[in-house]
């Protein structure tokens, strides 16, 4: 057999994941809060993309979404691997109201009013201008070196203001000297005394406690600011293990007083603030945005998205035009085709994840409609596939559906996640019951036992399987470590002392 080059022809298939492809399935997993970080970018490199003020049926060119046929069931990936051609530039002089565009909820239609809408979709968006946005109305509150330093320059000056400063950073959050003196010392050459005396300064500071090298030099200086640091306090104080132990008995030994003394000395000691500087900590949390909206309604559950976080996206036909006119090199004529195509693709791909984020969070309050009427007790178990299957979506993709998203109804605000939990097995045969209902329950039976009679694991057992849970012990107790409930010696050592 001769040895040379030669040309084949060979025929295969393969999945071929096209970049907008990819950038859809990435749409799916990102939150509210993220499409609306990933828009502002489309906005500042497609010029033929824009942001609308306008309301629903106002005249305008807008980008047609995707039709329930090129939909489909197969998911977002089987919908969107045609849009690469040039049959998809769709006209956008559509009518909003029209059936073409998908209704996620009453209110999305022009006329909804009071009477069809959950009365939410508005919020924060400040569209009669009466809301408007607050947090224009925030103002940055002082950290807590600002504030310690403000007080150190009023009282102190020159080296004494420099070493000041050295302590001030060695504070931690809660308002700890983190740094042992004698190294401050020596890092600044200064008397170790006069270091000591300046962090005797700092320690007369507002917030009191503030500057303590350990939890008892912090609630002995809270003592002395309200002048109850006499000798039993300082005793009680000093031994704060034996407190944390519930050896009480020895306590009044060492304090010298009685029962009733050092029931008041405990309960004194516990409105004292052991974390004096996280008054002062910086708030950088952002409050959780929720992606939909539950209500129940008279003819039974309204979904909605929240569409306050997301601008109305229009593709401007008009300056499309006047660029294609304008054109002359292929180059620029390539790039506004492909800035046109990608365009379309965004408000096709936006509305598909708006599709399906509606669908599943269909399917979920469907599972766990007893939830949503009487409570965490009647939580299903629940996995992706069953929810899957129900809407004939990829298990996958009800994944990244759920990841990051959040859910808004009467009983408060959950993650999409929540809503999937394990099953744990009845005891008498029955329907099985979710981990997070059986953590209710052991949270319910521990809020409600008495001082006197503390529930152990095994007793939580038999209450459970009493209540139809078939659960183990090492189950009880774990789902017990996860509420942050402590054990049975704990919560006895408690009670003891809250009495």
């Amino acid at each position: 057999m001769g040895l040379g080059p030669r040309l084949d022809l060979r025929q295969s298939q393969s999945l071929v994941m096209t970049p907008q492809l990819q950038q859809a399935i990435k749409l799916l997993a990102l939150s509210n809060l993220e499409i609306e970080a990933f828009i502002a970018e489309e906005l500042e490199k497609n010029p033929l993309i824009e942001a609308s003020a306008a309301e629903p049926g106002e005249e305008g060119d807008r980008a047609e979404p995707m039709s329930d046929r090129d939909a489909g069931d197969d998911g977002i990936a089987d919908s969107l691997t045609g849009l690469d051609g040039a049959a998809d530039d769709a006209p956008l002089d559509v009518d909003y109201s029209a059936e073409t565009f998908h209704h996620d909820s009453p209110s999305d239609m022009p006329s909804a009013g009071l009477d069809g809408s959950l009365g939410m979709a508005g919020a924060g968006a400040g569209g009669s201008g009466e809301i408007g946005d607050l947090q224009e109305t925030l103002t940055e509150s002082p950290s807590l070196t600002d504030h310690l330093m403000a007080q150190a320059g009023a009282v102190l000056s020159g080296a004494e203001l420099l070493i000041a400063g050295h302590i001030v950073d060695a504070l931690d959050e809660a308002g700890y000297l983190t740094v042992p003196l004698p190294d401050i010392a020596d890092r600044l050459g200064a008397p170790r005394q006069q270091v000591e005396q300046v962090l005797g300064v700092v320690q007369s500071f507002d917030p009191t406690g503030i500057g303590a090298r350990d939890l008892a030099e912090c609630l002995a200086l809270q003592a002395k600011e309200v002048d109850r640091y006499d000798p039993a306090m300082a005793a009680l104080i000093g031994h704060l293990d034996l407190l944390a132990r519930g050896d009480l008995a020895r306590l009044r030994r060492l304090c010298g007083v009685d029962d009733e003394d050092l029931g008041d000395m405990i309960r004194e000691l516990r409105a004292y603030d052991p974390k004096p500087g996280l008054r002062f900590a910086p708030s950088d949390i952002q409050p959780v945005t929720p992606d939909v909206y539950v209500a129940r309604t008279g003819k039974g559950w309204a979904i909605e998205l929240n569409n306050a976080t997301l601008p109305r996206l229009i593709v401007n036909r008009s300056y499309y035009s006047e660029l294609a006119g304008a054109a002359q090199d292929g180059a620029s004529k390539a790039w506004l085709n492909e800035s046109l195509q990608s365009a379309n693709w965004l408000m096709k791909a936006l509305d598909q994840r708006a599709r399906t984020i509606v669908k599943v969070a269909t399917e979920i309050v469907k599972q766990q409609e007893a939830f949503f009427l009487r409570g965490v007790e009647h939580l299903r178990p629940l996995t992706l596939k069953t929810v899957a299957d129900a809407i004939g979506m990829h298990e996958s993709t009800v994944s990244r559906v759920t990841s990051n998203k959040y859910l808004s109804c009467a009983r408060g605000l959950y993650e999409l996640k929540y809503f999937f939990t394990s099953a744990i097995q009845s005891a008498d045969g029955g329907e099985a019951a979710s981990a997070s209902a059986v953590k209710s329950h052991i949270g319910k039976l521990i809020g409600e036992e008495q001082a006197d009679a503390i529930l152990s694991d095994d007793s939580l057992v038999e209450l459970l399987r009493a209540r139809g849970f078939d659960i183990a012990r090492r189950t009880v107790a774990k789902y017990r470590e996860s509420l942050g409930l402590g054990s049975s010696v704990q919560r006895r050592r408690q009670k003891l002392l809250s009495r």
